[in-house]
């Protein structure tokens, strides 16, 4: 059993052998993520599917559960027989498992960053843009927030309520969303898993993460305990990991796409200030005079908005978060965006392509 044991390790170099081809060849990627991983995708999403809660957080615990029980029974008894062998045995172990999992990580998920990215299935080009098309796109996302603002519904202190009563009747209409933009973008065809809300969601935001795409599963997991406005965009954002598109800064901009072309105020609302945020802090570092004369023309309501998303995480300003956002940028970089957690402000040059 040991020996068989050591055999899982070879699943390492062979990830590694798909990944680098997949790297040097965008050719094998793209056929991966287009013909062979939607297999996947589809075969597995179906059966995680029917299950309404996240399989992905209950299976996270009961792993970190297992691990501690199984930490301590080789503790205890490599104490009580005075033995390394339990030791050798745990450290095998581990190493299987985790060869297991880097190999199911590469077939489900890690090849999909080497593939063509969505400018090639959009038509849409990326070029150096001008000071006055970044204004003139972020001019546009405030009148089209501010109108919005005032269809949605409202709470007691004015910030922004979703529609349903519940976050599940919200993954049903995050997944329709994307009936009207599949229509113009065949690739974002297909099933999709309903986005599942976390019950642990105030704990993840220690970790200042909003949403998981967990690949074993095939499951978008949204932290629900975020401000209301952010929730739809961000369950769109981890339904499009589902589709094989990984980069941050797509899935932020396809993200937007299918909020605005939802046919629902408050998910067009949602779309817009996600754009509005990442073209806006560009703009602040571009020229801080043109960000403060148009900050001047948000409405009390997208004002009142962003202070509660800003008083919220604000309370999450802990080590954690800085160990988690170290972690996040090392898995970006070391999965084919160089630039890490700063990917996500590409999504501006997508936006300035689609306005343009």
């Amino acid at each position: 059993m040991k020996y068989k044991r050591i055999l899982f390790l070879l699943l390492i170099p062979i990830s590694f052998i798909l990944t680098q081809i997949a790297k040097h060849n965008i050719y094998f990627a793209e056929f991966y993520a287009v013909k062979i991983y939607p297999i996947f995708s589809f075969g597995i999403g179906r059966i995680t599917s029917l299950v309404p809660f996240s399989i992905a957080e209950n299976l996270i615990l009961f792993l970190v559960a297992v691990f501690i029980i199984y930490l301590i029974n080789i503790t205890v008894k490599t104490i009580k027989y005075k033995s390394s062998r339990y030791i050798k045995f745990f450290i095998i172990n581990i190493l299987s498992a985790a060869s297991i999992i880097y190999f199911l990580f590469v077939l489900f998920c890690g090849i999909n960053y080497y593939r063509n990215e969505f400018t090639v299935y959009s038509g849409l080009e990326i070029k150096e843009s001008s000071k006055d098309e970044l204004i003139e796109l972020c001019n546009d996302l405030i009148i089209n927030a501010n109108e919005l603002k005032q269809n949605i519904n409202k709470d007691k202190n004015g910030g922004t309520l979703l529609f349903d009563d519940n976050y599940y009747e919200t993954s049903k209409r995050a997944k329709k969303s994307f009936n009207n933009i599949s229509q113009q973008y065949e690739i974002l065809k297909g099933h999709y898993v309903l986005p599942k809300p976390v019950k642990l969601s105030r704990e993840m935001s220690y970790t200042r993460i909003t949403g998981v795409f967990f690949p074993f599963t095939f499951e978008s997991n949204v932290n629900v305990d975020i401000p209301d406005y952010q929730i739809p965009s961000t369950m769109c954002h981890e339904l499009i990991h589902q589709k094989g598109f990984m980069r941050e800064d797509e899935a932020n901009f396809i993200s937007y796409l299918a909020c605005v072309n939802s046919g629902y105020d408050d998910f067009a609302y949602s779309g817009t200030m996600l754009a509005l945020t990442y073209s806006m802090n560009a703009l602040y570092k571009e020229d801080y005079e043109a960000f403060e004369n148009l900050y001047a023309k948000y409405s009390d309501g997208v004002l009142n908005d962003l202070k509660i998303s800003n008083d919220y995480w604000k309370q999450f300003e802990t080590k954690t978060a800085e160990i988690s956002n170290k972690v996040n940028d090392t898995y970006l970089k070391a999965n084919n965006q160089e630039d890490g957690v700063k990917s996500y402000g590409r999504m501006v040059d997508l936006l300035l392509s689609y306005y343009r």
